[in-house]
Parts: C-alpha cells; sequence; structure tokens
C-alpha cells in the first residue's frame, strides 16, 4: 500500500490539512501524520526526514504557514519527493508561506500547490505514486471522470434555470 507523510509546523495547520488527509484516504493511500516544527524542532525535522525513507515513507507533504520553511527542510534532508501546502496565515494572507516554499535553490526542488490547496496536494501525491502504483492511475482516472460528471449536471442545472 503507498504511503504518505504528512508534515505540519503546527496543530492550527490541521484544519487545512485534513482535507488532504480525506482525499488521501479515497485513494486508499496510508497517512502518517505529524506536527514537527522546522524553528523549534529542527533536530525532530531532521531524523524525520533522515528516516522517512527507511520507514517506508514514499512522499512527504509539508504543510506550513508564516516562514514555512519546513517543506524545503524536509527535501533538503530527504531524497523522497516533497510537496509543499502554503497554509494561509494572519501574515500576507499566506503569501509568505507559498513564496517561502516555492523559491528553493537549485537541487532542492519542492513542488507546490496554492494556498491551503490541500486537496490538490493530495492529488499531485496520487499522481506522482501512480507511476509505481498502477491502481491509483486507474483511479484518478474514475477521479477525473466523477469531476467532468459533475461539471456536466452543474451546466444541465443551470441551463434548466435559464429555460425558466
Amino acid at each position: 500500500m503507498p504511503r504518505i507523510a504528512i508534515v505540519m509546523g503546527s496543530d492550527t495547520d490541521y484544519q487545512v490539512v485534513k482535507e488532504t488527509i480525506t482525499i488521501l484516504r479515497k485513494f486508499e493511500v496510508e497517512v502518517d501524520v505529524r506536527v514537527i516544527s522546522a524553528h523549534r524542532t529542527p533536530e525532530l525535522a531532521f531524523e524525520y526526514a533522515k528516516n522517512a525513507e527507511k520507514d517506508g515513507i514514499e512522499l512527504i507533504i509539508g504543510a506550513a504557514g508564516k516562514a514555512a520553511h519546513l517543506p524545503g527542510v524536509l527535501a533538503g534532508i530527504s531524497p523522497l519527493p516533497v510537496i509543499g501546502l502554503p497554509i494561509k496565515s494572519s501574515t500576507m494572507d499566506g503569501l509568505d508561506s507559498l513564496l517561502s516554499i516555492v523559491q528553493m535553490p537549485v537541487g532542492v526542488p519542492v513542488a507546490t500547490v496554492a494556498i491551503n490547496g490541500s486537496v490538490n496536494a493530495g492529488l499531485l501525491a496520487v499522481q506522482v505514486l501512480s507511476v509505481k502504483y498502477p491502481h491509483l492511475r486507474d483511479a484518478y482516472r474514475k477521479y477525473k471522470t466523477e469531476l467532468a460528471d459533475q461539471v456536466v449536471e452543474k451546466n444541465k442545472n443551470v441551463q434548466e434555470m435559464m429555460a425558466e
């Protein structure tokens, strides 16, 4: 079974991260969720990132707000792919988080989704792991079809309202 880590910088990030957990569970991906601060518990962040692959983690989603160094720290230590999930904070509406995550130096890539883009973080993780797990690719195709069907239904509803 595919296994992903979601590491958030604070428990206050959970309100955003829970949507990531929900979408990953929909795809039957095992999720290891942790609160680890790049600034307040740097040794713990180092140890977690260093041992993640050995512990069966295949991809890490790092969620952080404000200075948002956590995804970059994890990516700097671990060889695993890292997806950054910038969390909207009271400062700069999360733009500071987004820029902290997306502006990584050469050699330390972090794929980054939108501010509070929790569902897309999970979906990107599923897409990345679908290279190894074909059943995830099939499930993702089905998900995309469901999304398209929802749009067709919404259009039908609007057309009916317009005819009234």
